[in-house]
């Protein structure tokens, strides 16, 4: 949940641009710090960020734009919701769109693009193996969205922006590994990460759809347990119990 605190250094008060505003806001969101489907309070977001109401309303606006929320006139804003049609549909149009992108990246890439990719990388392998799921999450977000620029293709790239919402905030549970073995996943993704820089800047199509595959595999059934986890534990002993008491 957010707080209502505004942000002060000593004794001023922090007032976020809209630009900062909006960045935030998609940080927390993407995060799960805002949960989807929270109903979010505009006087509340005014106070925290110290803004007006009418241009938090136009970053509102943006982020629905966007697809981080939803407005509506009557209930005014919320976090974007992942109900059932929306995840069906994410898990069977995410490989097409990651393998697309993967295959134009490698045609269309620049080397300035290429440099990014791996200073977001050094971000992301940072965040990972100091086990700091958020941020790895947050930084694995970006190293696609770089991806997704190189391929310079708008419908695509719209389609990608939007995927990637429910993507990482259903992989805060990837990146937030229970045991050893799926530490050992989270590490794999780096080595994944680098190969699919090495492909890209080598211009190889083939072989960065390949490993985008790979990598979409390696998260998925991860992120199928954050929408289906394990069933509750349930006493059958007892249970039968009680169907036999009088």
């Amino acid at each position: 949940m957010y707080t209502n605190c505004i942000h002060c250094y000593g004794d001023v008060m922090r007032r976020f641009s809209k630009s900062d505003c909006l960045d935030d806001l998609r940080r927390r969101i993407l995060s799960t710090e805002l949960a989807p489907g929270l109903d979010l309070d505009e006087a509340q977001l005014s106070q925290h960020y110290a803004m007006s109401r009418t241009p938090l309303r136009e970053v509102l606006q943006r982020l629905q734009g966007e697809g981080f929320v939803v407005m509506s006139e009557n209930r005014g804003a919320k976090v974007a919701s992942m109900d059932i049609s929306v995840l069906r549909t994410f898990f069977q149009t995410a490989p097409m769109i990651y393998a697309n992108i993967a295959r134009l990246a490698c045609e269309n890439r620049t080397g300035a693009q290429i440099g990014d990719l791996k200073r977001t990388q050094a971000q992301f392998t940072k965040a990972t193996k100091s086990a700091n799921g958020a941020e790895a999450a947050l930084a694995n977000h970006q190293f696609h969205a770089i991806i997704g620029d190189m391929a310079h293709n708008t419908y695509l790239v719209a389609s990608l922006a939007r995927l990637q919402i429910d993507h990482t905030r259903m992989s805060q549970t990837f990146y937030r590994p229970a045991d050893p073995s799926e530490t050992k996943l989270v590490l794999k993704a780096i080595e994944q990460h680098d190969a699919m820089i090495s492909a890209i800047e080598a211009g190889e199509g083939a072989l960065a759809i390949d490993l985008t595959l790979q990598h979409w595999d390696l998260s998925r059934d991860r992120m199928e347990r954050f929408v289906r986890p394990d069933p509750l534990p349930v006493d059958v002993i007892s249970f039968k119990d009680h169907t036999h008491a009088i």
